[in-house]
């Protein structure tokens, strides 16, 4: 019985101590020693044990595998975890550091604000006298808000009238020997502030001018800014401290006109200017900062060495300026006196100076017309920005008016490649239209009008070729880029036109005159090229009146004016045409030349047989040639055609005499002489027939009128000839001969007062 109680008791124990904490467990285990059965009851224990290691290993088994993958998994984890620790929870928390450095300062702040309130408040029930304690409260809470200027006042109260009423503490004398160091204090901690601020505008001067700029050209009427003037003066302390309702209201009507200035807060200036002039520096503040700002002139007056390159160089150096004046003309009527307007002028006269230099050299490495173009409209927008602040701009627009010059030189290089483009890519050959609309799309480019072509049917041809349409537009287009750069110049319409004209003027008389003389002179050009290009400088001649007409139609001033300057490019054209023309008398006699060097007269030859002598036959293909050539004449004005005609006989005749007279020539025969005879039959036979209409009766013969009176003179016989030292000329004839002279000499006269006659 008893051990069945005992092992019920250590039943009871064993359950106990399963299920009980263990920081209660110890009454239960004295329990099994107070017994007397504890052997059997560390026996149950064991097997107790046993039992649940056995149960445990059953549940390790069972859970094992789980246990593993759950491992592996826990290794896989803590990889990506390393990951994340370094990658984004590091640079997470370097940002929240960064980003809490504000709340940090601010929190540091309110508890230094709050141990300020508490000692003030420990303060206020030591100190005796009531005015001075709020003295020092607001002395404290002055400069705790950074409000240096009225922590100043309240310094020059406690010392000139709260501590002599204190008495003699100790405190009292501490403070008014720290006094003087305050105010260095405060002197110092403001002159930082407005380093800082003045490395700021240094640093923000460019976004300052750019914002002004663009406020300008997307408004011009703020160039007007006398009312803004007037109230900043009247509000001298700036916009910036202003009420809110009087902001507002001023917001509204110059909203536009702070963009830039909003750009920066000037309260570091005022503030510095006020603490210095109640610390009576207010001379030493005025030179210091005179003295730095035109430090920070000459650095934003220097401009890049590479500014030409690009637009955005130019814009960079006229922001700055810009930026640099919008400061000083805001400081000029915010303050008073900081600087005044000798300084400010002194300051846009040395600007003026640097820019216009600057812009002379720069702008003179510049070949593009279009960056040129873009150059002046940045000026014109740099000058009126200036001008709305009240700056003499005269200069600048001085010196648009010279880079005019320049903008017109390159434009005359850009035009004269354009036409010698034109040149070489003509085929001067007229040209064919086949259909109306061809038709009008060519007599739409160029001024051209002939009834009788009209009258024809297609296909047909222009006189002209493509060089004419093409050189016509390239004219107009030169005038419109010669008008772009005289928009905005503030310019009246007689100048602009007068401007264009000359400019036009130029690039006839220079410019598309080389390239014609270059078109007539240049290698391979044959007599149907000039033909055509005596052509082409005729229509574009009678083309010149519509060219005046399309310039005073874009300029609204008639070409009659007064004073009007008119264009040069008829006589350019008549310039080119008769150079042509000469080119044209030059190469046929050149050409004729080559036919006489094949000319080989056997001066000894006997008298042929029969009366049927043939022409050499170097004249007959030089004749040929001539009919030929001339035929395509047939486009030329007829003064051109009959000139080149007349030169061509004369020539041939002159050549010929010049092979008879030849020193070398000292014997001719009969059979010589009726050759040459026949060849002058030959050629009065081409002058009979009229290669060219338009000469009178026998004009044309009378090119070939020293021939046959050389024919005249010749005896029946062999004639002998002596050379001239000094000419080539017939010798004198033999002493028997003279008389024959003589009555040759005075048939000759009669038959040419009979030719005379006959033309009258």
């Amino acid at each position: 019985m008893a051990s069945l109680e005992t092992a019920a008791e250590h039943e009871r124990i064993l359950r106990e101590i399963e299920s009980t904490d263990t920081n209660c467990i110890g009454p239960t285990l004295r329990s099994v020693y107070d017994g007397q059965e504890h052997g059997l009851f560390m026996e149950k224990l064991d097997a107790r044990i046993r039992n649940h290691d056995r149960e445990i290993e059953k549940m390790c088994n069972h859970h094992f595998q789980g246990f593993v993958d759950s491992i592996t998994e826990l290794l896989k984890v803590r990889g990506e975890a390393q990951k994340l620790k370094v990658s984004q929870v590091t640079e997470t928390n370097r940002h929240l550091q960064e980003n809490g450095k504000e709340v940090k300062e601010l929190r540091q702040c309110r508890v230094q604000q709050r141990n300020i309130a508490t000692t003030i408040d420990k303060l206020t029930h030591c100190l005796p006298g009531n005015t001075q304690t709020l003295s020092l409260i607001a002395l404290f809470q002055m400069l705790c808000l950074c409000r240096y200027y009225p922590a100043l006042r309240t310094l020059e109260q406690l010392e000139q009238t709260c501590l002599p009423k204190a008495g003699q503490y100790r405190f009292c004398s501490i403070m008014a020997e720290n006094i003087p160091k305050l105010r260095i204090q405060i002197r110092d901690t403001a002159m930082s502030q407005l380093r800082d601020f003045l490395e700021s505008i240094r640093k923000h001067s460019d976004k300052i001018g750019e914002t002004a700029m663009k406020q300008v050209h997307k408004h011009p009427e703020t160039l007007g800014l006398t009312e803004f003037k007037k109230h900043t003066v009247e509000h001298h302390h700036s916009w910036i401290g202003l009420p809110g309702a009087q902001t507002s209201t001023v917001l509204k009507h110059f909203g536009h006109l702070f963009k830039a200035q909003d750009l920066v807060d000037f309260s570091p200036v005022y503030r510095c200017l006020h603490i210095y002039t109640v610390l009576g520096l207010r001379d030493v503040f005025e030179n210091y900062y005179r003295k730095q700002r035109r430090k920070q002139a000459r650095l934003v007056l220097q401009p890049h060495s590479n500014m030409h390159e690009t637009l955005e160089g130019y814009r960079r150096y006229f922001n700055q300026i810009v930026g640099f004046f919008v400061v000083e003309d805001h400081v000029l009527h915010t303050t008073q006196g900081l600087v005044n307007r000798a300084y400010v002028e002194e300051l846009w006269e040395l600007a003026l100076s640097k820019i216009v230099a600057a812009l002379r050299t720069h702008s003179s490495y510049c070949d593009d017309p279009d960056l040129v173009l873009d150059l002046k409209n940045l000026i014109v927008l740099f000058a009126d920005t200036l001008q709305g602040y009240g700056f003499p701009v005269s200069q600048l627009f001085d010196m648009l008016l010279e880079i005019r010059e320049q903008y017109g030189e390159i434009l005359l290089k850009r035009w004269n490649i354009t036409f010698r483009q034109v040149i070489d890519q003509d085929n001067y050959s007229p040209i064919p239209v086949s259909t109306e609309k061809e038709y009008r799309q060519y007599t739409s480019q160029c001024p051209f009008q002939d009834p009788e072509l009209e009258k024809l049917p297609f296909p047909k041809k222009l006189p002209f070729s493509e060089f004419v349409p093409k050189v016509y537009c390239q004219l107009k287009e030169f005038i419109y880029a010669c008008l772009k750069y005289s928009e905005d110049l503030h310019l009246s319409s007689t100048e602009v036109d007068d401007m264009i004209r000359k400019s036009t003027n130029l690039l006839l008389t220079r410019t598309l005159s080389h390239c014609l003389q270059y078109a007539i002179k240049k290698k391979n050009v044959g007599l149907a090229e000039l033909v055509q290009v005596i052509i082409n400088t005729t229509h574009l001649e009678q083309s010149c009146h519509f060219l005046e007409e399309f310039i005073s139609n874009i300029t609204n001033v008639p070409p009659d004016t007064v004073n009007a300057t008119k264009l040069y490019g008829t006589s350019t054209f008549k310039d080119a045409r008769h150079a042509a023309e000469a080119e044209i008398y030059t190469s046929l006699n050149a050409k004729i030349d080559q036919f006489l060097q094949l000319a080989d007269y056997d001066w000894m030859a006997a008298v042929p047989g029969g009366e049927n002598l043939a022409a050499s036959d170097y004249l007959i293909d030089l004749i040929a040639f001539l009919k030929s050539t001339f035929s395509v004449f047939t486009n030329l004005p007829g003064k051109v055609a009959q000139t080149a005609c007349m030169s061509s006989c004369k020539h041939i005749s002159t050549s010929l005499m010049q092979l008879l007279l030849d020193p070398e020539v000292r014997q001719i025969s009969m059979g010589a002489l009726h050759q040459l005879d026949t060849d002058v039959k030959e050629c009065e036979s081409f002058a009979r027939a009229g290669p060219v209409a338009g000469f009178q009766g026998d004009t044309l013969l009378l090119a070939f009128s020293d021939l046959r009176q050389v024919g005249l003179c010749l005896p029946r016989g062999p004639l002998s000839f002596e050379t001239s030292r000094k000419n080539n000329v017939f010798a004198q004839f033999r002493k028997t001969d003279r008389d024959r002279q003589k009555l040759i000499d005075t048939v000759i006269k009669q038959l040419r007062n009979l030719i005379a006659q006959h033309h009258t």
